[in-house]
């Protein structure tokens, strides 16, 4: 019987880890640190980690001019290669150039994260990369301000990675490469596998969505955003264990695998869903589920523009397909879940389900129904959120008292 198959990685080669180990690790930290520091975002340095695990594959570093403007414009590098958004690295340092070996520093660990050669030192149009990507250049929007605050010079050039970032220690079971991903599918004989994407804990939408993919595919991976949140997200550690709960008494054993990844949102829409697209294909996933809002922020993009743009992008720009799903809600006539497609049933009828209104209503205190998810999700929830309550009214006191330093 013939092996089953996993999608290629994105750009049709094998997986491309730019992460040194061994000995070649070893000397490689040893020149840079005598090399000229440059400090970077913790953007830059989830990117870094992305290349470094292989799941940037197949880039080879941070993108040149000609990159950053055909993959703002037309979607794709110099190359041709199909890339939904850029990914760059930036400084104000004026006495770094072209042909220049630097180490890179994240500015909020101190940790050495890789060394650079700079094959190339531009400047952008920010405000161009923001309306290209985000489809706007407002202030507001999390991902324009990250931009609109790089440095005024891009560096281009290849990178060798030192570091996983903590990921696999702190994230132990949880954090994987796009190598035991890969593995992990073929050790089930899994060819069909959807990627649901979170960076929320589970409610009974996103359990519905799974568990549509279950029914058609071999397998699912939920796969959650370890990397840095937006303020108000929930901490990854705390949505580990509420999917772990949710998985564990709710799913059939060996139909889901829970991973996660150490990007940082950028909170792009309908571009990120892209993005996920390409980065999900390297980890072996032949399908993305995209409902509702996917990788979005406010109202800055339509509920399903992510789904639309898989196929405005030309045809052949990535192996995996999107899962679309119509908005999902518990319709009370229904008596469950269901989605626009399968209930025949009015607003009235429908409790819309959102991760904004599971935080909005467990940070003030109130009590969700059953619909919106599931008691031993909703437990972990209640004891973050009281915990964030119980930090609050200790630095009040202490601060009435005198005993906080300022």
């Amino acid at each position: 019987m013939a092996m089953k198959k996993l999608v290629n990685p994105h750009g049709g080669g094998g997986l491309k880890p730019l992460l040194l180990e061994g000995n070649a690790l070893y000397e490689a930290k040893k020149v840079a640190e005598s090399l000229p520091k440059i400090q970077i975002t913790s953007r830059e340095s989830g990117d870094i980690l992305m290349m470094g695990c292989g799941a940037f594959t197949p880039l080879d570093g941070f993108m040149g001019y000609a990159d950053w403007k055909g993959v703002c414009n037309e979607f794709k590098m110099a190359d041709g290669l199909f890339w939904p958004i850029p990914i760059t690295l930036s400084t104000d340092d004026e006495s770094v150039k072209e042909g220049d070996r630097v180490a890179l520093v994240d500015s909020d660990t101190g940790e050495l994260m890789a060394s650079m050669e700079i094959t190339e030192k531009y400047e952008i149009d920010k405000a161009h990369e923001c309306k290209s990507v985000f489809t706007t250049d407002d202030m507001e929007h999390p991902g324009v301000q990250k931009v609109m605050a790089q440095g005024k010079y891009n560096l281009a050039g290849p990178i060798k990675v030192f570091t996983e970032g903590g990921f696999p220690e702190t994230y132990a079971g949880i954090y994987a490469t796009p190598a035991e991903t890969r593995k992990i599918f073929n050790d089930k004989g899994w060819k069909r596998v959807a990627a649901l994407q979170l960076r929320n804990p589970m409610h009974r939408s996103h359990e519905f969505l799974a568990k549509i993919a279950v029914e058609v595919m071999d397998g699912l991976i939920i796969h959650q955003l370890l990397g840095k949140l937006k303020a108000g997200d929930i901490p990854a550690d705390v949505r580990v264990a509420a999917i772990n709960a949710l998985v564990d008494n709710y799913f059939v054993k060996d139909t889901v695998v829970t991973k996660g990844y150490p990007m940082e949102m950028r909170y792009a829409g309908p571009r990120e869903a892209l993005l996920h697209g390409v980065f999900r294909q390297n980890y072996g996933c032949s399908h993305l589920i995209v409902g509702r809002d996917h990788a979005g922020v406010g109202d800055y993009y339509g509920p399903f523009d992510a789904q639309r743009i898989f196929d405005q992008i030309p045809d052949g720009s990535l192996e995996l397909e999107p899962l679309n799903i119509d908005w999902t809600f518990h319709c009370y006539k229904c008596g469950g879940m269901a989605s626009m497609r399968t209930c025949p049933h009015g607003k009235d009828d429908r409790l819309l389900l959102s991760g904004t209104m599971v935080r909005k209503t467990l940070s003030e205190g109130g009590e969700l129904p059953g619909e919106f998810s599931r008691p031993e999700v909703v437990k972990i929830l209640q004891d973050y959120y009281q915990g964030l309550e119980e930090k609050v009214e200790v630095k009040l006191h202490g601060a009435a008292t005198g005993d906080v330093k300022k």
